[in-house]
Formats: structure tokens, C-alpha cells, sequence
């Protein structure tokens, strides 16, 4: 009798278990359908500081517009696509759009506010690209860059400060370095999506049919819309002051008893800042120095880009990154030997935008299936050479040549005929520059 009920007993409790779990499971219920948007936008918004003359790609002959041209730039005062990712002193606009109903979508429109001194449209016309296949219309994987792996020996330093800290550097032997050292020493993190591209079918802007500049003082706040055939109705959206093209990075520099101070004013709109510097430790070829503004070991060779909200906010915390209030920040005395020089970078992260109409609904059982979705990147980076105080030079963006009164802006949109061949591209003197400078153009990649 005991056993038989010590047995009932066993299988009334696993029945009410599974019961329980049972209503658990249905009270979470199915996952939400979660469908891609019919149409999508990627717009990257850049402001650079420093390196180039921003109207004349870095080719204006002195020794600065000399070291902007390693970052790119553009041709003659024309805009070009991609110039978000240069470097190139200036304020830059990237804008690719796609949609599932026209994969061969050949142009489309984009209405603009008057504050962008662009309106009312741009023209997005899709790049002549006759190999590879578009990347998937989704934007949420990482993309990830190789980099060359250097020789010799690598040092890194951080953390803001006029003497290196205790337990610095962090030295990597390449001659004698196990798989775990290399792990050890690139810490690097980075969560940087796809934005604006250049594919097959996707309209883009700029391009050769309108290649306008970037006004000095536009602005992109205001309504814009999409339209395109294909392109969903109603794909129209606002951007706030959040999401403007950010103020450059007024970055100075002073010598502090051999240690460099360096002080800026702060962007309204930044989320958060952080620098780098990476140079030849005294000039050698085999040594090279990394050094982060970050209080924890970080290479930073993948900060100096987009990064989403969320992996700003937490690195933030963890104090990878700077707080936007902070103004200055010191690069150690010594670090890069005597003779040495270095690159200097500086990000300052605005807030990215992401959008999509209709809103995700919040009855998981009903299925998400928005007919359009925009991606708006927002930073501003300074360029410069560690020491060389960017005051006395060139320095901001936004001083684009203008056109006299009564001429068109260079690349205005002009009725042409469908069969007219493109302008023939423009070639660049070629400039050699010194070996530091290769040296540093190897580090950096772009």
C-alpha cells in the first residue's frame, strides 16, 4: 500500500510539473513572424577634421593635404560615394537604397529639406557593377575587415595620463609569439553593421549624374522621403538634431613636460569619444607603438567607426570609451621613442537611427512585416599627426569651395540623354610619400 501510493503520489507531482510547464511554454507563447522590410535605406552621415583639403581631395600640395590624400578624398571638388569611410577633411553624405519589388532598381529620388541646400531631391542612381551578387538586404551582422599581420616587435599602451602607468606595455614579440599572445594583445573590439554600400540594383548617392557637395552649413534635419518604382508609398520619415551632421572635432595640442595634451570642445550630439594613436617607435621600421585612450586594454583598431547604441552604452560603462562631457585627455610622455611619430584619430559617436514602418507590433502573435526601415549613421572624426597642433591649419569641415553667384553647383542633376557616356575619371598626380608616412599608411589600411 505505501509503495502504491508513494507511486501515485510520484506520478501526480511529474503530472502537475508538466502541466505547469506545460502553461509556461503556452504562456510564452510562438515567436514572433518577423518579416524583412519591402524597402531600405542606409544613410551615413561623416564629418572629418584635420588631414586634406576638403575640395581638393588632399591635393592642394602642402604637407597636410599631402597626408590627407592617404586617407582618400575627393576628385576635384566633385563628391564621390564611399567618402564617409575616407577620412577626408569635410562634412559627407552616404545614402544606398534598396527594395525587394525591383532588385534591378535602376534610379530613385530622395526628397530633402531646404536646410540641407540640396532640395527638394537628391538622385540616387544604382553603380554599374558587372560581377559579385548584393549582399543580403539584412544589416545586422558585424562586418568584419582583415588586417595585415605586421612584424617585429608591438607595443601597447592606455589609458589618459602624463606617465605611463604600472604594468605598461603590453609588448608582442612576433618572432617568438604563441596564438594566446596575439589573442592577448588585439583586444580589439568592434560592432560596426553594414550601412550605405555599393551594389547592384541598389540607387545610391552621390554619383556621377549629381555629385553636389555638402553645403558648409546644411543641415538634414526635416522630412525625407524615398520614391522609386518599387519603392513602397508613404516612405517617409523625419530626422531630428540628433541625427545632423556633427560639429568637426576642434582638436588641439600642447607639449606637457614631453607628455601630449590633448583638449577639445565638446559636440552637443556626441554619445561618446575615443582616440588612438599608432606609430614607428622611433622611427624604426620592425617596432611599432599602439596607444588608446581607453582605461582598459583596448588596440582599437576597429573603434574608429560606426558602432550601434547598445555596444556604445556598454563600453561606456566598461570605460573603453570616453564620456561626452570629458574635454582632455593626455598621451604619455616617451611611449614612442625619440624620433618617433604617430598617427593620431579621434571619434566622437552621434546616435544611431533606426526606423521602420509599421512599428513592431506588441501582440507577439501578430507578424511584423514592415514595408520600409531606414539605418542613419551618425560621427565625427579629427585626423592628425601626434604633436602637430591642427589650429594654425586648415582645420573643420564644411569649407567647401562654392560655385559663384549665378553658376550651378558642380554635379547638379542635368537632363542627359540615357545612352551619354560618363565624364572620363579624373587621375591623380601620383605622390610619393616618405617611408614614416608608407609606414603609418600600412597601419592604418584606410
Amino acid at each position: 500500500m505505501k509503495a502504491a501510493a508513494l507511486t501515485r503520489m510520484t506520478l501526480g507531482l511529474a503530472a502537475i510539473f508538466a502541466t505547469g510547464a506545460a502553461w509556461a511554454q503556452a504562456g510564452k507563447g510562438p515567436a514572433q513572424v518577423v518579416k524583412p522590410p519591402v524597402s531600405q535605406a542606409w544613410i551615413d552621415v561623416a564629418t572629418f577634421a584635420g588631414m586634406g583639403m576638403p575640395s581638393m581631395g588632399g591635393g592642394g600640395g602642402g604637407p597636410m593635404s599631402m597626408m590627407g590624400s592617404m586617407f582618400g578624398g575627393g576628385q576635384g571638388g566633385k563628391n564621390t560615394f564611399g567618402m564617409t569611410q575616407t577620412g577626408s577633411a569635410g562634412r559627407w553624405v552616404d545614402v544606398t537604397l534598396y527594395t525587394s519589388r525591383n532588385p534591378a532598381l535602376p534610379e530613385a529620388l530622395q526628397a530633402v529639406p531646404a536646410g540641407t541646400q540640396l532640395a527638394p531631391t537628391l538622385k540616387l542612381v544604382a553603380p554599374k557593377i558587372e560581377k559579385g551578387t548584393p549582399p543580403p538586404p539584412g544589416d545586422d551582422t558585424v562586418v568584419e575587415h582583415e588586417y595585415e599581420r605586421p612584424k617585429g616587435k608591438m607595443y601597447l599602451y592606455w589609458g589618459c595620463g602624463d606617465t605611463v602607468r604600472a604594468g605598461q606595455p603590453r609588448v608582442l614579440d612576433m618572432a617568438t609569439a604563441r596564438p594566446e599572445d596575439f589573442g592577448k594583445f588585439f583586444i580589439s573590439r568592434r560592432a560596426t553593421q553594414r550601412g550605405a554600400h555599393s551594389a547592384a540594383g541598389r540607387p545610391l548617392w552621390p554619383n556621377e549624374v549629381d555629385s553636389r557637395m555638402v553645403p558648409a552649413n546644411a543641415s538634414l534635419v526635416g522630412e525625407h522621403a524615398f520614391t522609386g518604382q518599387g519603392v513602397p508609398e508613404g516612405f517617409k520619415f523625419g530626422i531630428g538634431p540628433q541625427q545632423d551632421l556633427m560639429p568637426a572635432i576642434e582638436l588641439r595640442q600642447s607639449d606637457a613636460g614631453g607628455a601630449t595634451q590633448l583638449e577639445w570642445a565638446a559636440l552637443p550630439t556626441a554619445r561618446a569619444y575615443f582616440i588612438a594613436a599608432m606609430g614607428a617607435k622611433g622611427g624604426s621600421e620592425m617596432e611599432m607603438v599602439f596607444w588608446t585612450s581607453s582605461e582598459v586594454p583596448e588596440v582599437g583598431m576597429g573603434l574608429i567607426d560606426y558602432q550601434t547604441n547598445p555596444a556604445v552604452d556598454r563600453w561606456l560603462k566598461e570605460k573603453v570609451l570616453l564620456e561626452p562631457s570629458v574635454t582632455k585627455c593626455a598621451v604619455p610622455k616617451g611611449i614612442f621613442g625619440e624620433g618617433g611619430g604617430s598617427m593620431l584619430r579621434m571619434i566622437a559617436y552621434g546616435s544611431e537611427l533606426n526606423l521602420a514602418h509599421p512599428p513592431r507590433p506588441t501582440d507577439p502573435k501578430i507578424a511584423w512585416e514592415p514595408q520600409w526601415a531606414v539605418k542613419l549613421r551618425v560621427k565625427s572624426v579629427a585626423n592628425a599627426m601626434l604633436g602637430m597642433d591642427m589650429g594654425s591649419m586648415q582645420r573643420g569641415a564644411g569649407r567647401q569651395a562654392r560655385p559663384q553667384q549665378g553658376q550651378p553647383q558642380q554635379g547638379q542633376p542635368q537632363a542627359q540623354p540615357q545612352d551619354a557616356a560618363p565624364p572620363p575619371a579624373e587621375q591623380k598626380p601620383e605622390e610619393k610619400l616618405p617611408d614614416p608616412v608608407n609606414i603609418l599608411k600600412g597601419i592604418f589600411g584606410r
